[in-house]
């Protein structure tokens, strides 16, 4: 898992580069160490040979024996004046292998000889020739053994590798601390930042601020932080055109089921001349003024939500009368739906007026359409009470029954639609309101025999918002 981390993997590279470099340095200093071993047996062989000349070669046959046991050679020849002469000379135990001349010899043969002096374990005799030292003569030659020398290579070069591992080891733990100072950490930030912002993108306390000191990242903090700020501004751009879409869908919905009230009414007006306009008149009034009023709430929204409500005592049959009294206008005189109320006359709740109406209007409303859809007779009833808790209200009807997608997303907008045409909206809105009290809307029963909801308010009201619907 390590060396899949970006750290790890430029240490496992760090470390295999500079082993190559040693190894790439290794061949041609082991191919100068045999030259410089070979010559400096030369030289000894050299110091051998004058000292048997200086005393015209008059020395016993064990002090030869020690000269070319201290040069490690078996004979030496020097080559004076034009004459080989044959200095120094033991018994060779095997014969010749091959001779090797370090008169300007080239670097790639050297480091061929050398490569084959390391796979060769076998011990054999070679001649090597060489130049006298402070030009003593014209050349030297000397037979020598193969494997003192070839242990010689090897325990250089296995010094050399030790060396290398601990140059590459020490050179691979600055280079990873380095790393971790200078690249990780600030990658790191930049992934810490990202991650920050993801969990909460509206949020512009979350995004990142470039702390790199390298020109290159710096420049990637620079960019990210810009692209989380034109993020930042887009959700909030989009958040509140959606806030403002699901506003105007909501105030377009009530106040479609407010100016058709209105239309019906006016409708009336305009074409009797009946003694019922008098008592119309009122309804119409008290219908538009509505729509007004929601209009005015658009226009000085703000927010997707609506206006927390405005608490007052009232006569909870008196407004399920004004909402009955529209809906049996809008289904018109040969509609064969019944209401039927069964609410005390002497019930005051505390509530908002308006906002209670657009509840109830929206669940009689959707009864009635849902009745209207099957092409019988039914019946809408609405019933209300008190508790020590609060006051309930129950608006149920012997429709069809609510379709089980319908259910599913009761009280999500655009999804709970029943009718076809239908937003979905009606019952979100209506659920939204009655939080808004600090009441609860809910599903008592659907089914074939019908439908109910259950509005439940409480006495203790503490007013809350109720914020824009979930979609």
């Amino acid at each position: 898992m390590f060396f899949r981390t970006l750290s790890g993997r430029f240490l496992l590279l760090t470390t295999i580069f500079v082993m190559l470099a040693e190894i790439l340095i290794f061949v041609p200093s082991v191919a100068r160490f045999r030259e410089d071993y070979i010559l400096s047996r030369l030289e000894r062989a050299q110091i051998a040979s004058l000292a048997l000349l200086a005393t015209d070669g008059m020395i016993d046959e064990q002090l030869e024996r020690e000269l070319l046991e201290n040069a490690e050679v078996y004979n030496v020849v020097l080559r004076r004046d034009e004459v080989r002469q044959l200095v120094l000379s033991s018994p060779i135990p095997t014969p010749i292998a091959g001779t090797y001349d370090l008169r300007e010899a080239p670097a790639w043969q050297l480091i061929r000889d050398a490569i084959e002096t390391l796979v060769d374990p076998e011990s054999r005799v070679i001649r090597v020739i060489g130049d006298p030292v402070k030009q003593a003569g014209l050349l030297i030659e000397a037979t020598m053994d193969t494997k003192p020398m070839r242990a010689a290579m090897l325990d250089y070069g296995l010094r050399i590798l030790g060396l290398s591992a601990v140059i590459s080891a020490v050179t691979a733990v600055l280079l990873f601390l380095a790393v971790q100072r200078l690249f990780v950490a600030p990658i790191r930030h930049v992934v810490r930042g990202m991650s920050l912002y993801a969990e909460a993108p509206e949020d512009a306390r979350r995004i990142i601020e470039p702390e790199a000191t390298i020109i290159e990242l710096r420049e990637a903090e620079d960019a990210l932080k810009m692209m989380q700020q034109q993020l930042t501004a887009s959700l909030r751009q989009k958040e509140r055109l959606a806030q403002l879409g699901s506003a105007v869908a909501k105030v377009s919905h009530d106040l479609r089921n407010i100016l058709t009230t209105a239309q019906l009414f006016a409708d009336r007006m305009e074409d009797s001349d009946d003694p019922m306009v008098r008592r119309a008149t009122p309804k119409l009034v008290s219908s538009i003024s509505r729509a007004v009023a929601l209009c005015e709430a658009t226009l000085a929204f703000g927010k997707a939500e609506e206006p927390p409500p405005m608490l007052t005592r009232f006569m909870l049959a008196s407004l399920v009368g004004d909402v009955v009294d529209g809906e049996k206008l809008a289904a018109g005189e040969g509609a064969e739906v019944e209401f039927l109320i069964d609410v005390a006359p002497a019930l005051a709740i505390r509530a908002d007026y308006e906002q209670l109406h657009r509840v109830l209007n929206n669940l009689v409303r959707n009864a009635r359409q849902a009745i209207g859809a099957t092409g019988r007779a039914g019946t809408i009833e609405i019933a209300g009470g008190e508790t020590e808790d609060g006051w309930w209200i129950r608006v149920g009807d012997t429709g069809p029954g609510m379709p089980e997608r319908a259910r599913e997303h009761l009280f999500q907008p655009f999804q709970g639609g029943i009718r076809k045409g239908g937003t979905g909206l009606g019952l979100a809105i209506a659920a939204e309101l009655v939080r808004g009290h600090g009441g609860r809307l809910e599903l008592l029963k659907t089914g074939e025999t019908g439908t109910e909801f259950m509005i439940h308010l409480p006495r203790d009201i503490v007013p809350q918002a109720p914020g824009p619907v979930a979609a």
